[in-house]
Order: structure tokens, then C-alpha cells, then sequence
């Protein structure tokens, strides 16, 4: 991902020297392939640290302190639904206060990361992470998790993914926006994108091919309402829902039914009933000229 930060900047015709890149990785072979990653490519303007970013975050405004650092963007994939995560740091007051919404359960840490990040935002801040659907809609601690950083206004956009992306796990997964500095246009609102169909079918993993990422992208771009691919919700709609973010409720794929007339239906079937008998009785009529013994 930071190196992706990178090669878009480089794309885009800018200078990507100017960027500043961090990060923190607990797993000893990620972290190598991280730094040696980034040191092929020239990238040295770069501080990748070692450690549980739950239980020993390592970007601190200061050696020893419990204020985190703060940055313009974030950018993660945590492990999904992490077990063991930490709660025994969090669930008396985190001593960093990442905690502002609640603590999450135990055998699931994603919430965790988001709220690690969150306070790692500046005030102008954007974070844009990969989680599994189930922070959507799930309840309890989440659910309460959940509600207070929409009530905060923090979530921009809701966007899922196909199925079957990701190595090591086929459950579909969604990209969530935090951003800390909305537009006007949209406060209060939180823009749905269904990318379920999105993808191109592997016979191992599915991927996204450009056409695919494009579509996405100029939806989030765009918030606005796209038959059923987009739709841009105001939070008071949400919480009819109690804060649920099932991106199903609220962008449909399917075209809707046509109402049916059951009481013209039923008028039908007598009219073909009759007929049917009328047929069926002419029909008896003739075998019986004919000499049969019906």
C-alpha cells in the first residue's frame, strides 16, 4: 500500500518525494519484505516499525508518551476478525484512548484498528481500510462501536467488494471511508456502493481488473445515487436502522418484482378452468360417437 502511495503520486505527475511514509507491522517476514520492498524501489524517506499496533502502538508524538501521532492519510488491511487481540489493555481504559467508542469483543479486533486509526488521523485526516462485512451489521460492543462514529459523522463511504479477493480467506470484504473533513454536500450522509458483482472470475481468486476499479472509483468520486449500484443515505435513515451498515439494505441489485393482481390472476384461472372443461366434455362427446366406453 505505501508503495502504492507512491507509483500513484508518480502517475499523477507529482512529486512523490514529498512524501513521508509510516508504518507498523507486528509479523517479522512482513516487516522484512516491507523495508526491502521499499528500498528496492528508492523509497528511504520511510519509518516502518515493529510491533502490536493494538497492544505497543510505536508512532508516538514522543518517546514515552501516550498521544499518538497523527497523519493526513491512512491506509490499511488488518487481519480480518482478529481473535486475542488485546481487550485486556482496552477493556479498563485504553492508556492511549483509542477506546472513545467502546471496547470490542474479544474474538473480534476489527473495530480495534479502526479506532487506532481514527485517533491517528489528523484534523483534516482520511483513512481508507479493509474489513470484513461483518462490522457491517454485527451487534453488541460493535454495534455500539458502530453507532457512535456515525453519530460523529465520521464514515464517508461504505464500499463492497466481490467475494473471493483476498488470499487466505473467500468471504466478500468492503472497503470504509473515515474522513474527518466532509464536504458540505456530504455531511450527514454516508454513500453505499454494492461492488459485489464487480470482478472478474478466477478459478482460485477473483480479481479486479481496471474497468472494475474505475467503476468503483468514479462512484465514490461521484456521491450520488446510481440504480442499483449507488446510493447516497442520510444518517437519519441509518439510525431508523439502528446503525446498521448492511450495504443490502440499502442498495438493491435486483430489479423489482412486478405487483401482481391476485384477485385478476384467480379470475383467469376459473376462465381457463372453464374452458378446460368445455374442451374435456366436447372431447366425450365425440369418443362416445365413435363407440368408445368412457
Amino acid at each position: 500500500m505505501l508503495l502504492e502511495a507512491v507509483n500513484y503520486l508518480k502517475r499523477q505527475g507529482k512529486n512523490s518525494k514529498s512524501l513521508q511514509l509510516y508504518g507498523q507491522e507486528m509479523n517479522l517476514n512482513t516487516w522484512a519484505i516491507c523495508e526491502m520492498n521499499l528500498f528496492l524501489h528508492d523509497i528511504d524517506d520511510v519509518l516502518i516499525l515493529r510491533g502490536d499496533t493494538l497492544r505497543e502502538p510505536k508512532h508516538l508524538v514522543a518517546e514515552g508518551s501516550k498521544v499518538l501521532r497523527t497523519f493526513d492519510r491512512v491506509l490499511a488491511n488488518p487481519p480480518f476478525s482478529l481473535k486475542n487481540w488485546g481487550d485486556e489493555a482496552w477493556r479498563n481504559g485504553d492508556k492511549f484512548n483509542r477506546d472513545t467508542y467502546g471496547c470490542p469483543p474479544k474474538s473480534y479486533g476489527d473495530l480495534a484498528f479502526v479506532q487506532h486509526m481514527i485517533v491517528s488521523l489528523n484534523e483534516t485526516g482520511k483513512l481508507g481500510v479493509v474489513l470484513p462485512h461483518g462490522i457491517l451489521f454485527r451487534g453488541g460492543a460493535e454495534a455500539k462501536i458502530r453507532e457512535g462514529i456515525l453519530r460523529d459523522d465520521l464514515i464517508e463511504a461504505v464500499i463492497g467488494l466481490a467475494p473471493n479477493l483476498f488470499y487466505g480467506t473467500g468471504i466478500p470484504a468492503c472497503v470504509l471511508i473515515i474522513n474527518k473533513q466532509k464536504q458540505a454536500k456530504q455531511r450527514s450522509k454516508v454513500l453505499f456502493v454494492n461492488g459485489a458483482e464487480e470482478m472478474v472470475e478466477g478459478k482460485n481468486q477473483n480479481t479486479l481488473s481496471k474497468a472494475n476499479v474505475e467503476r468503483l472509483f468514479k462512484a465514490f468520486l461521484a456521491f450520488e445515487d446510481e440504480e442499483r449500484f449507488a446510493r447516497v443515505v442520510d444518517l437519519a435513515e441509518i439510525e431508523k436502522n439502528d446503525f446498521n451498515l448492511n450495504i443490502a439494505r440499502y442498495v438493491q441489485t435486483t430489479e423489482e418484482e412486478e405487483q401482481i393482481d391476485v384477485a385478476a390472476e384467480v379470475q383467469i384461472l376459473k376462465e381457463l378452468l372453464e374452458k378446460r372443461d368445455k374442451a374435456e366434455a366436447k372431447m366425450l362427446r365425440f369418443l362416445e360417437k365413435l363407440g368408445y366406453d368412457i
